[in-house]
């Protein structure tokens, strides 16, 4: 994964046509890029990115950004209660506990928030 400008970059190789191809996903807008090697994919990579926040601007238009750190969870009515209760007992806001449940989960993976 690549990041830039906090858009994230995944890359898959083709051995077919012997080239590297990316994708940014975390956008709803389509931006890929291509390259042949490490150096190629990278520079491609930012390169895309740059190029779509400049369309964006040329176009009068707000570039979507990648995660805003809202997004609608649906679980059980009685997770609901059970989370509630929990956070309550440790002084918290739901959204506290439940982030600092999300980044304890995280942690096992090293994956930085």
């Amino acid at each position: 994964m690549m990041e830039y400008k906090g858009y994230m970059g995944t890359v898959t190789y083709d051995s077919d046509a012997r080239v590297f191809h990316g994708d940014v996903v975390n956008t709803r807008d389509v931006i890929t890029f291509q390259g042949k090697t490490v150096d190629d994919i990278e520079k491609a990579f930012k390169e895309s990115v740059d190029d779509y926040m400049n369309w964006c601007r040329d176009e009068g238009v707000e570039p979507e950004k990648p995660y805003s750190g809202k997004f609608n969870l649906r679980i059980s009515p009685e997770l609901h209660r059970e989370i509630s209760i929990a956070s309550i007992k440790m002084n918290m806001s739901l959204n506290k506990f439940v982030e600092k449940a999300l980044i304890d989960e995280l942690s096992q993976f090293e994956i930085k928030y």
